[in-house]
């Protein structure tokens, strides 16, 4: 559970953010709804998440603490603590469970049938049962992806384009079906973009010698996915990859501060902002079952350029303007 001092931090933010806080005061004398959210990171690294959808509720007039109660529960990084967690918000009749990774809503969703969920960024959905469609989810799913179909592909174009002569690319991969489902796209659109996909399994956040078994791969560029577990190994892979001189895509925007040479994707913020949306329109009534699942419709490519200088990589300029932020 969130500790208190993280819980006035997102809550002063919430109603500092409040563009409405006459509603949210007439709200507080009504139901307190009660929101469950299953997160499989750790709660510190994921509070800016938190925060974000805090804010964004309360800006629809929601206040912890007023009418609204909070039951946060992360998995610290440990995907075999997910199910039980799931349970006990379910247990607790929860109004709404938001789930932070796609494990955790699937978790939720083996947890209850009738709780409504809500996705705050969930990599292929269908595909994975947790909706029947994204038009028509048809259950008690719904929410925003984190991806559409074919972007890891896209992915790996766009870090072919930065470095025309990689060929071998190690897919720093956890087994998450959602993972082993983009390694098999990329390897079907392989030999059209001249590379071979390799994966390096990283299943735990203490798991030793990652470096080892990247250098085991002999890739000359590296594709990792953004999870929890290759964030608990963040200073490990950037290591190699510049100790190595890989080029790397990243798919947090935080790895391309530190260090990485790219990254590409949705603003993971929006996506928990935008599950609030959802959270507001099910508490007015609505069934998860009639609220279309919606793709990310704005994607951030940042590059650094002092990285690319470090790898001897020349940018190519048509893909600086495409940038939405250059490091230098």
């Amino acid at each position: 559970m969130i500790a208190r001092r993280q819980f006035l931090l997102v809550t002063g933010a919430c109603a500092l953010g409040s563009a409405r806080p006459l509603r949210a005061q007439a709200q507080a004398v009504g139901k307190v709804h009660r929101v469950g959210i299953l997160n499989l990171g750790g709660v510190s690294a994921n509070s800016p998440d938190i925060a974000a959808f805090l804010e964004r509720l309360g800006q629809l007039g929601y206040v912890e603490g007023q009418n609204l109660r909070l039951e946060a529960r992360s998995a610290n990084r440990q995907s075999e603590r997910l199910p039980a967690l799931a349970a006990e918000l379910a247990r607790l009749n929860m109004d709404v469970i938001v789930t932070i990774t796609t494990p955790a809503a699937l978790a939720a969703k083996a947890a209850t049938t009738t709780i409504p969920i809500v996705m705050s960024g969930s990599a292929a959905p269908v595909a994975l049962g947790l909706v029947a469609s994204l038009a028509r989810p048809g259950g008690n799913v719904t929410g925003v992806t984190n991806s559409p179909a074919g972007f890891v592909v896209k992915q790996l174009q766009l870090l072919k384009e930065a470095a025309p002569r990689i060929s071998r690319v190690a897919i720093v991969m956890t087994t998450f079906p959602v993972e082993r489902s983009g390694l098999d796209e990329m390897r079907a659109a392989a030999a059209a973009l001249g590379v071979t996909p390799v994966s390096v399994i990283i299943d735990s956040p203490t798991q030793p010698d990652v470096a080892a078994l990247l250098t085991r791969a002999r890739a000359d560029a590296l594709y990792v996915f953004p999870n929890p577990i290759n964030r608990a190994h963040s200073t490990e892979i950037l290591n190699l990859a510049a100790a190595s001189r890989l080029p790397a895509m990243y798919g947090e925007r935080d790895e391309v501060e530190k260090g990485g040479l790219m990254s590409y994707w949705a603003n993971w913020l929006e996506l928990r902002r935008h599950a609030a949306v959802y959270v507001d329109k099910i508490l007015k009534g609505s069934k998860p079952a009639d609220l279309p699942v919606e793709d990310p419709i704005k994607f951030e490519l940042v590059i650094n350029m002092k990285t690319a200088k470090a790898l001897g990589l020349t940018i190519p300029q048509s893909l600086l303007l495409r940038a939405d932020e250059v490091i230098q």
